[in-house]
């Protein structure tokens, strides 16, 4: 059967068959691919007078033209998504620290639970109450390393039809 111009196919070998290309991006000159140039034009880029470029899957996946449910609007050619993505301070969930300070235990005691500040056993100027920090008075902590965000993948070679059939529209 043969394969119809611009049909993207998974091989599971590391080479493009004859009459076929790698999608990776590669220019080829509109003179000697005014077929398939007609069906890409410059959607995936080069300058639409001698050149045009390939779709470049190398660490993308595909996605349908259009919109879904819950889904943003893409175009055919449109590139998005990261491989590492480092968390912003609004796209933390909320959240506080608390500190619980006891100041009601002696500071000689041999285990003063939760008590970071100790009393003296005296109360000069009234009776000692633990006592809460403000939600804002712990440091931030954190090293802003970037993480991998990528889904599972399988490494197959995707290929275009450079050579085939030209597609009729229904």
């Amino acid at each position: 059967m043969d394969p119809i111009l611009g049909q993207i196919q998974a091989f599971g070998f590391n080479f493009a068959p004859r009459g076929w290309a790698k999608c990776d991006g590669t220019l080829l000159a509109i003179s000697s691919n005014s077929a398939l140039f007609s069906l890409l034009g410059t959607t995936y880029g080069g300058d639409g007078r001698t050149t045009f470029a390939l779709p470049d899957l190398r660490g993308r996946s595909g996605r349908h033209q259009g919109t879904g449910p819950g889904l943003s609007t893409v175009t055919i050619g449109q590139r998005s998504g990261s491989e590492t993505h480092t968390l912003t301070v609004p796209e933390m969930p909320s959240h506080n620290h608390v500190i619980n300070l006891g100041a009601k235990e002696e500071g000689n005691t041999d285990s003063p639970s939760g008590a970071f500040i100790a009393g003296d056993g005296t109360s000069s100027f009234g009776t000692s109450t633990d006592v809460q920090m403000a939600t804002n008075s712990t440091l931030n902590s954190g090293g802003n390393i970037p993480f991998n965000i990528q889904n599972p993948f399988l490494v197959v070679n995707y290929c275009i039809a450079t050579q085939g059939l030209y597609p009729s529209r229904n």
